[in-house]
């Protein structure tokens, strides 16, 4: 890898942002953006290529927005139950392009803990957030509401040991927040000679 590549690939990292769905524009995304990115996620790195990602692309996300509030409403008890909780899952993807839930889903090599299953797939979606960046496009990666519970799980038609790792919220966005990091690296990092 030339210098020209790694200052490419570091622009791209430090310049991902979390971008919530309502500071969208609503403008679409091409279909051919959204396999592009999938096909990076594609190339994770996976033990015994279990390749334990999954993904499932709602071009409306309007669709999944109103099931996974109406999934919530159906399972959450009457006196739980939170109208703005309802309606913010159902209007959260009104300005996004596309929503696509990341599964991972579980190899058939017990002998691979799930922990590396999991941390395959967040490869994976990590993948495809950085293409998403690359070409300008807006990603939040959520998991609230329904989506780590077992009605979501049913919904998706996942098997026991699958499981829903987040929701991403994909589009376009007039504006960028900031990167920031509150802890400086040299706490993160032990150096042992």
């Amino acid at each position: 890898m030339d210098t020209n590549d790694f200052t490419s690939l570091t622009n791209i990292i430090q310049n991902r942002r979390t971008i919530k769905p309502f500071m969208m524009n609503g403008h679409k995304i091409p279909n051919g953006h959204i396999a592009s990115i999938l096909e990076l996620a594609d190339w994770a790195p996976t033990h015994g290529y279990t390749e334990p990602w999954r993904f499932m692309v709602y071009e409306n996300p309007s669709e999944f927005c109103l099931a996974h509030a109406y999934l919530y409403k159906s399972n959450t008890p009457a006196d739980e139950f939170n109208e703005g909780v309802f309606a913010n899952l159902s209007q959260q993807g009104d300005k996004a392009s596309h929503v696509i839930i990341a599964i991972m889903k579980r190899g058939k090599l017990p002998k691979i803990p799930a922990f590396e299953e999991m941390a395959a797939t967040a490869c994976a979606v990590q993948n495809l957030l950085l293409g998403a960046t690359a070409l300008n496009i807006a990603s939040y990666w959520g998991t609230g509401g329904m989506a780590l519970k077992q009605p979501m799980k049913d919904f998706l038609l996942l098997g026991e040991e699958d499981a829903v790792i987040g929701i991403l919220y994909l589009g376009y966005a007039d504006q960028h927040p900031e990167g920031k990091r509150t802890i400086p690296l040299e706490e993160k990092i032990s150096w042992v000679k």
